[in-house]
């Protein structure tokens, strides 16, 4: 079978939301249109080309007699700056706000990198200085090499501070990060075959692999720059680090590390515990198998792994972890658009349940919902981004750039529910409410204050839609772009329902024709907000 063969198709309005939805936060209607008369190479190829930040950098509006502004770039000290759990989360909002306005991949791979990673903001990432290093840590490896980044990764001063390796000293090893690196970041656990040993390593690989990690610190003011990223990185205590041998066990072939006992031979240290972790077939593996779950589906089949899992972490190892290719083979591929069998409607488009995330993105971008700008409005903007942040994302079970455990997100990693996790009794209200929020302006989750956006259908449906005025090619359409797979008529005379209150089709026509004749929007406005409603609340629109 041709799963991994290009397809060389024109991609067309399914597969071009197929690649948008997987690839990109950006869903406007201008660019399924667009993707949809490119091939699926030709579209790869603009989703990773270069997109300035609309927004350059954070700033702090606060205090208000004196603000921090621009304090990520301030000569002081990270430390000297008050309110760093506020600071983070407008860290967060910058990389949300840039990527909702960028058509790009890397926003999607810098997020899977964070999964893969994970650090938390609100527990234990550090200074809110050292975690915008993080994230730009992350986004700087996007579309690079898997294994750089695994060494990068360690002198993170934001990784350093969450996984407590910055505690970790020769007369006092803490295990914390070197347990999370082989078990949860790189190789993964595999089945426990005997005590301590979990297939892939074991106890003492762990406890070696902390001394290998022993005496790298965190550098509180930023002053050490990583030639290769420009980006501030933690430093080297030698008097804390293990001199001696390492002696890994034979999960990795008995392998010895020569201990080093100067700066330059603990990286070396580092580098070879690294290339020892990566050589093995296993942690190619588990990298592609964390790729296909995130970008693909969540479940598979036996001949999926021996077709497409197997093959595509071969191909990684052998270019050194360079994940790019690997993210094109997997994304340009005929298994990836249904196309691998004759069936074309079985396995893949349609597979995954949004995330809160996903889900919010999609409405913002779709709809054309403008925000407050962060440089001339910060407040109005930052005021949104914690309804965002606060209420829809938390109540949806998605605490932002703050997973619940190091492992990440349950969706991503917990079996056998996977991405359902994000829907459930505690979550479906975040869900439902998201619309009428936006619909009304007004926080519908929580306390009903202002959001600081509103979405105005009509004017939306009078840019977007080419068939306005008849309710059955409306609702089509709508659905067209909405949903992963084309809606039947039974379903557009249930959806048309809400749209026309019992009347017939002539009343929408009406309606609408007056509305473009005089401008007043009154009754279209409400019978759209009623029927938008209806269809984004619907079980299709959850699913991508």
């Amino acid at each position: 079978m041709s799963y991994l063969n290009i397809n060389t198709n024109v991609l067309g309005l399914r597969n071009a939301k197929h690649l948008l939805r997987r690839a990109s936060f950006n869903f406007s209607s201008e660019n399924i249109k667009e993707f949809s008369t490119l091939t699926p190479e030709e579209a790869f190829d603009k989703l990773i080309a270069s997109q300035a930040n609309q927004w350059s950098e954070p700033y702090d509006p606060r205090p208000e007699d004196d603000p921090d502004g621009y304090w990520l770039s301030s000569p002081k000290l990270p430390k000297e700056f008050d309110g760093q759990f506020r600071k983070r989360r407008i860290v967060t909002s910058w990389w949300w706000y840039n990527g909702v306005h960028k058509n790009s991949l890397r926003e999607k791979m810098t997020f899977f990198l964070h999964t893969s990673f994970t650090v938390s903001k609100d527990n234990g990432g550090g200074l809110s200085t050292h975690f915008f290093d993080h994230m730009r840590l992350l986004d700087f490896y996007a579309f690079g090499n898997l294994k750089t980044l695994s060494k990068k990764i360690t002198f993170d001063n934001s990784m350093l501070d969450y996984l407590d390796n910055t505690k970790n000293n020769a007369n006092n090893p803490n295990e914390n990060y070197a347990r999370e690196f082989l078990e949860l970041f790189t190789i993964l656990k595999a089945e426990q075959i005997g005590n301590g040993d979990y297939t892939n390593y074991t106890e003492i690989d762990v406890q070696q692999a902390a001394k290998v990690f022993s005496g790298i610190k965190t550098e509180a003011d930023r002053t050490i720059i990583d030639s290769d990223t420009n980006i501030p990185i933690g430093r080297i205590q030698l008097n804390t680090h293990d001199k001696n041998d390492k002696k890994f066990s034979h999960a990795f072939d008995n392998t010895v590390i020569t201990g080093k006992d100067t700066e330059e031979g603990v990286v070396e240290e580092l580098n070879d515990f690294v290339e020892m972790v990566f050589s093995k077939d296993a942690t190619a593996i588990s990298f592609v198998r964390k790729l296909y779950r995130y970008f693909v589906k969540s479940e598979w089949s036996d001949e999926i792994e021996t077709n497409v899992i197997v093959p595509l972490a071969q191909e990684l190892k052998d270019n050194d972890y360079e994940v790019l290719p690997i993210v094109k083979k997997l994304l340009t591929c005929n298994h990836f658009y249904d196309l691998d069998d004759s069936d074309a409607t079985d396995e893949i488009i349609g597979s995954i349940l949004k995330s809160p995330l996903q889900l919010f993105n999609e409405l913002m971008t779709f709809f054309d919902i403008k925000m407050p700008n962060p440089d001339t409005e910060a407040e109005e903007f930052y005021a949104f981004f914690s309804f965002v942040h606060n209420f829809y994302l938390a109540a949806g079970g998605m605490i932002f750039w703050s997973p619940d455990s190091v492992a990440g997100y349950p969706a991503h990693y917990q079996a056998p529910d996977f991405d359902r996790h994000w829907l459930s009794s505690n979550t479906v209200l975040a869900r439902y409410k998201i619309i009428e929020s936006l619909l009304t302006g007004r926080n519908k989750i929580g306390n009903n204050g202002r959001i600081n956006v509103e979405l105005n259908t009509p004017l939306f449906v009078q840019n977007v839609i080419d068939s306005p005025s008849i309710a059955k090619d409306l609702i089509n359409e709508l659905a067209g772009y909405l949903y992963p797979e084309p809606i039947s008529d039974e379903r557009n005379l249930y959806f048309a329902q809400n749209l026309l209150e019992g009347f017939e089709d002539f009343y929408w026509t009406n309606e609408w024709l007056k509305f473009e004749g005089t401008g007043d929007d009154v009754i279209v406005k409400t019978r759209l907000d009623a029927l938008i409603t209806q269809m984004i609340n619907a079980p299709e629109f959850q699913l991508m």
